[in-house]
């Protein structure tokens, strides 16, 4: 077996990961929460803000976000009677729907951003050294291509 841990236990690098990224997760979650918002609702205005014309068609939303369409559904339900986000069809072929960021969304993630990046900051950054976000980086990367080849 190849990318043994190194404690003691080959599975202790996996259980660290594990139980590291939930902890995480669960504190940026606390963290947003305080400023009225959810990790996976900042996650949905962040990837609207970077793209074109602030909308994704809610296929490609939903495998970004690793949901089921009908988890995105009721995600963008959600952010919708906040004035947040809209659905409106396709421009390119009128049957499929788009996630489009609002005024009132874009207002909101710019409202939110500072902190939830002070809070990543302070939780991950700072625990990083040297090449460690290099080093992670390409890990994640192969990871990636893992569990979602191209």
């Amino acid at each position: 077996m190849s990318g043994r841990g190194t404690g003691e236990h080959p599975w202790d690098v996996w259980q660290l990961f594990f139980e590291t990224s939930a902890r995480l997760t669960i504190e940026l979650e606390t963290r947003l929460k305080e400023h009225g918002c959810s990790l996976m609702d900042y996650q949905v205005l962040l990837l609207l803000r970077n793209a074109a014309h602030h909308r994704l068609r809610m296929g490609e939303l939903a495998q970004r976000m690793v949901f089921s369409p009908s988890r995105l559904s009721y995600q963008i339900g959600v952010l919708e009677k906040r004035g947040w986000v809209r659905r409106r069809p396709c421009p390119q072929d009128r049957r499929g729907l788009e996630a489009e960021l609002t005024g009132e969304g874009l207002a909101a993630f710019r409202r939110l951003r500072p902190a939830h990046a002070r809070d990543v900051e302070e939780l991950f950054f700072d625990a990083l050294e040297g090449d460690d976000a290099q080093r992670l980086h390409a890990i994640m990367e192969r990871l990636a291509r893992t569990v979602h080849p191209s």
